[in-house]
């Protein structure tokens, strides 16, 4: 059974969002195995998205990751990091397919409402990162 790490991004929670895009997840066939919610600080912002930290939109990223809670997730299920990333849809909103939670419900990348790992080993690191020794 492979895992994958997902998190609801602050623009979800504000929307209120979570109990569809949670659907959406079950009704793939995905099991939630782990939830919880909590806020972000610029330290772990550097480490998950170090990638990106020497960019000059950085300090834009941390200001959105930080300006609410998010609600981190351990989901599991057959090609489980595949199948997330289909159902959520392409990273820019406006080329996400209609029936994907981006298509259906983000209009800007930067507001994409959720991330979920790009690979089976970046979610063993993301989900250690977020939830520790599961």
């Amino acid at each position: 059974m492979e895992k994958t790490y997902v998190m609801l991004k602050p623009d979800a929670i504000q929307r209120k969002l979570i109990g569809q895009i949670l659907t959406r997840i079950e009704r793939k066939g995905l099991q939630i195995e782990n939830v919880k919610m909590f806020t972000l600080n610029e330290t772990i912002l550097k480490e998950h998205y170090a990638h990106l930290k020497d960019k000059p939109f950085f300090p834009e990223i941390v200001e959105y990751m930080t300006s609410g809670p998010v609600v981190g997730m351990i989901v599991s299920g057959a090609n489980a990091v595949a199948a997330m990333r289909k159902i959520l849809g392409a990273t820019n909103p406006l080329e996400a397919e209609v029936g994907t939670i981006r298509g259906d419900f983000a209009l800007e990348t930067r507001y994409n409402l959720v991330h979920a790992s790009d690979s089976v080993e970046n979610a063993q690191i993301e989900i250690e990162r977020f939830f520790g020794t599961c």
